[in-house]
């Protein structure tokens, strides 16, 4: 039964297919259902009630885009050099624009490597630090969680599914919040 379940597991866990007209992988994984699990079972899979001895249990999992691998070649005093540059000069640059608009909803703050910014309505956007990854995580009201990752030869943080940078994205969004153009000063300036 176990041979079984490697070679059926291994022969269809990814599949290309469509769903919505977006390009998607589909991953199915298949285990005994009587199985004891393993931590990694735990965390990947929701559990099910036992069934018959011998059945399978299959579970889908689409995924929009393949789950890019990291592509972090800095070493970690590196990381945090860069990622603490950029932390700060966002608090910086941050901190002036709340000051500036002059709402009591607008509010920054940043603790252990987390950044916080409250923006009333709008809602709340939030920038940390993930060393184990060597990334910066922003999750924003508008778009959603992305994952950055350093990317030497610009000087930026980029995200690797849309190739757009962190600066890039947050002087966008926030200059809709804000209804004027917004400027963070926290990636190299272009070569004209």
């Amino acid at each position: 039964m176990r041979n079984q379940m490697r070679k059926f597991t291994r022969n269809i866990t990814t599949l290309p297919c469509t769903r919505n007209t977006r390009p998607s992988v589909i991953q199915i994984i298949a285990r005994p259902t009587t199985c004891k699990p393993s931590r990694m079972a735990r965390a990947s899979f929701l559990m099910t009630q036992a069934r018959p001895k011998g059945d399978l249990h299959l579970q889908i999992r689409h995924y929009a885009t393949p789950q890019p691998e990291s592509t972090s070649t800095i070493s970690t005093g590196e990381y945090h050099a860069f990622a603490d540059e950029t932390m700060e000069a966002l608090l910086t640059s941050l901190e002036n624009l709340v000051d500036g608009a002059a709402d009591a909803a607008y509010e920054v703050e940043y603790s252990s490597g987390v950044l916080t910014l409250k923006l009333g309505e709008t809602g709340t956007y939030v920038i940390n630090k993930q060393p184990p990854n060597k990334q910066i995580w922003l999750s924003s009201p508008i778009s959603g969680p992305k994952r950055y990752d350093y990317n030497t030869d610009s000087g930026k943080w980029m995200y690797t599914r849309d190739s757009q940078s962190l600066g890039q994205l947050l002087e966008q969004e926030l200059s809709t919040a804000f209804d004027k153009e917004v400027r963070l000063g926290i990636e190299p300036k272009e070569n004209v």
